[in-house]
C-alpha cells in the first residue's frame, strides 16, 4: 500500500497539512515526498512493490503535469509498450509511470481502461486543474473533504483529513473529479445484460476468470504472502497460487487460544497443497487490548467490520513484524457475489440481485475497508482476487436464479466450479462461517462481554440517544461508537450504517450481524 494527498489550491497552511498526512506514514514507509505544484501540494507515502528502484519514487511528473497514484495496475506492460510506439519513455518499473501518459493520450477517458486496483490524484498543470479518480469497487482507500475556503482536499484515509476539513466522505467507487463535480465512469455493480448460459459453462467460466485473476496478482517484485482461513473463498485462493507457484507458497492462519475454529481447516489445506504455514495464536488479552487501536485504524463503528478486524489486524501484524513478505492476497468479495448465510433467506432471484448490487457497491465501506485498513497499517499491500473487474462483471451477470441457494449449500456455483482436485472435498463443501465468529466464538463473546459489563442499562439507554444517524442499538455498538467519535468526531455518515442482514426479509429481522443468530448456521460453528 501507499499513502496518497492532494491538497488542490495555493494557501494551504503546510504544517498541518504534513502533520495530516503524516497519520498514513506507515502505509508507505519507504520514502515521501510532498511536492508544491504551484498551485496546492501533493504528497507520497511509498511502499515499494513494482519498480523497487528510487526511479519508482512518486509524484511522477510529465512536462507540467504531476500523479500520484496508491494503485495495481494489472496488465500494465502492454499499455506500456503501446505508449513507447507513441514516443514516451519511462525512467523506472513502475505501473504507475504510465498514468500520465495514458492521462495525455485519453484525458479521463483512461480510467475505464485500467484494470486496476487504485485511487489517484493528477495535476494539469497546463490546465491548472485537479483530477482524482478511484477503481470501480473501491479496494483502494480514497477520501475527500472541503476546508473552511471551499478548497477541495484528497486523502487516502479519513485521519489524513480530521483536522483539515469541515465533513469527511468517502469517495465515490468507480468516479472521477473533474471540474467541481463527480462523474461516473463505471458502476461495477449495474448488469448491462442477464448472462443465460449453462450451469457448466457458467462455472467453466467462474473458474478461468478467477485462476486469471488469481495468477494476475502474483506479479509483485516484493515478496507475496496468503492469508489463509480454511474457510472456502481464501482456500480457493491458496490453492490456484499454490499450483502457480514453482516454490511453496507462505500462508497464514489465526485463531483464538481456546477455541479456534478455523486453524484446524486451514493446516487440513495447506497440508494439502504443501505451503508453508504459519499459525498465530490469540488471546482474550490481546483482543480487548487492541480494540481501541483497531477502531482508530479502521475509522468506522460498524459491529461486523470491528470484530472481522481483531483477528486480521492481530495477523498481519504478526506477519509485518516477523517476516519480509509485503504483498497479501486475501478472499474478500467472494460473499457479496455468491451469497451470504443471509441470503439463503432472499425471497426471489430479484432480491438475491439486488442486495448483491447494494452490497458490491458499498463494500468499500465495510470488508474492503477492513482488508486494507488491517493490512495498510502493518506496512503490507492487499490483493484481492474476487475483486477482479472481469470476474466480478461475469459472476453480476449471471442469471441470479442459479445463483440461489438452490442446491442445499450456499455458493454452489463456486464450490462446482473447484470440483476436482483443487481442495478436498471437505474443504470445497465446508459450511459458511464468518471470519469473527471463526477466529473463535470467544471472540465475538469476549467483546459482548465487555461491552456488556462497561455500560448499565440506565448508562446505555441515555447514551444511545445522544447520536441520530445509526443510533447505537446494543451496548455492543454503544462502545464502538463513543470510541469511534473519539477520533472522527461527527463523521459518521462516512459510513452509510451498520452492516446487517436485510431486515425484510423472513428470518433476517435479528438484532446481531453474526451468521450465528440466523437458523441456517447449522455446521458452521464446528
Amino acid at each position: 500500500m501507499c499513502s496518497i494527498i492532494g491538497f488542490c489550491d495555493g494557501g494551504a497552511a503546510f504544517d498541518l497539512f504534513k502533520d495530516g498526512f503524516d497519520k498514513t506514514k506507515s502505509r508507505g514507509p519507504d520514502d515521501s515526498r510532498i511536492i508544491d505544484t504551484g498551485k496546492g501540494f501533493l504528497g507520497f507515502h511509498r511502499l515499494a512493490i513494482m519498480g523497487l528502484t528510487p526511479e519508482g519514487m512518486q509524484p511522477f511528473k510529465l512536462g507540467k503535469n504531476y500523479v500520484v497514484c496508491n494503485g495495481e495496475i494489472y496488465g500494465f506492460e502492454s499499455l506500456k509498450d503501446d505508449l513507447i510506439k507513441k514516443g514516451y519513455s519511462f525512467a523506472s518499473g513502475s505501473d504507475c509511470e504510465i498514468l500520465l501518459p495514458l492521462y495525455k493520450e485519453y484525458g479521463t477517458d483512461m480510467f475505464a481502461m485500467l484494470d486496476a486496483e487504485f485511487a489517484l490524484i493528477i495535476y494539469d498543470g497546463e490546465k491548472g486543474e485537479y483530477i482524482a479518480a478511484r477503481d470501480p469497487i473501491g479496494i483502494r482507500p480514497l477520501y475527500y473533504g472541503y476546508n473552511d475556503e471551499g478548497v477541495i482536499i484528497f486523502a487516502s484515509e479519513a485521519k489524513n483529513l480530521v483536522k483539515l476539513v469541515k465533513k469527511i466522505m468517502p469517495f465515490p467507487p468507480g468516479h472521477y473529479y473533474k471540474d467541481g463535480k463527480f462523474t461516473c465512469y463505471c458502476d461495477i455493480a449495474k448488469v448491462e445484460s442477464v448472462c443465460n448460459d449453462s450451469l457448466e459453462t457458467v462455472c467453466k467460466n467462474i473458474r478461468d476468470k478467477l485462476i486469471a485473476g488469481i495468477d494476475k496478482r502474483l506479479v509483485s517484485d516484493a515478496k507475496v504472502g496468503f492469508l489463509l482461513s480454511g474457510g472456502l473463498d481464501s482456500s480457493l485462493v491458496c490453492a490456484v497460487a499454490a499450483r502457480q507457484s514453482k516454490t511453496p507458497i507462505r500462508t497464514f492462519a489465526i485463531g483464538m487460544s481456546e477455541d479456534a475454529i478455523d486453524l484446524k481447516y486451514a493446516k487440513q489445506v495447506a497440508d494439502y497443497i504443501g505451503s508453508d504455514h504459519t499459525e498465530v495464536i490469540i488471546t482474550k488479552e490481546d483482543v480487548l487490548e487492541n480494540l481501541e487501536k483497531v477502531i482508530e485504524i479502521l475509522g468506522t463503528y460498524d459491529i461486523t467490520t470491528i470484530r472481522a478486524s481483531m483477528g486480521m489486524y492481530l495477523v498481519c501484524k504478526y506477519i509485518h513484524e516477523n517476516t519480509d513478505i509485503r504483498v497479501l492476497l486475501t478472499g474478500e468479495i467472494s460473499d457479496e457475489l455468491f451469497g451470504y448465510k443471509y441470503t439463503d433467506f432472499a425471497p426471489s432471484a430479484q432480491a438475491f440481485q439486488e442486495e448483491a448490487e447494494k452490497r458490491v457497491r458499498e463494500l468499500h465501506m465495510y470488508d474492503v475497508l477492513r482488508a486494507d485498513r488491517c493490512i495498510s497499517v502493518n506496512s503490507l499491500e492487499a490483493r484481492v482476487p474476487f475483486g477482479d473487474l472481469d470476474f466480478v462483471r461475469y459472476v453480476m451477470s449471471v442469471n441470479p436464479e442459479m445463483k440461489l441457494n438452490k442446491y442445499g449449500k450456499g455458493k454452489y456455483l463456486l464450490r462446482h466450479a473447484f470440483e476436482g482436485d483443487f481442495l478436498p472435498q471437505s474443504i470445497l463443501y465446508r459450511e459458511k462461517a464468518a471470519f469473527s465468529d471463526a477466529v473463535g466464538h470467544s471472540l465475538v463473546d469476549d467483546l459482548k462481554e465487555y461491552a456488556e459489563n462497561f455500560y448499565t442499562d440506565e448508562e446505555f439507554m441515555l447514551k444511545k440517544e445522544k447520536y441520530s444517524h445509526a443510533k447505537p442499538f446494543t451496548k455492543e455498538s454503544l462502545l464502538y461508537r463513543e470510541i469511534f467519535e473519539k477520533y472522527y468526531k461527527g463523521e459518521s455518515e462516512m459510513v452509510v450504517g451498520f452492516w446487517m442482514p436485510n431486515k425484510d426479509w423472513e428470518g433476517c429481522n435479528v438484532d446481531d450481524p453474526s451468521a450465528r443468530v440466523l437458523s441456517n448456521y447449522g455446521e458452521s460453528g464446528k
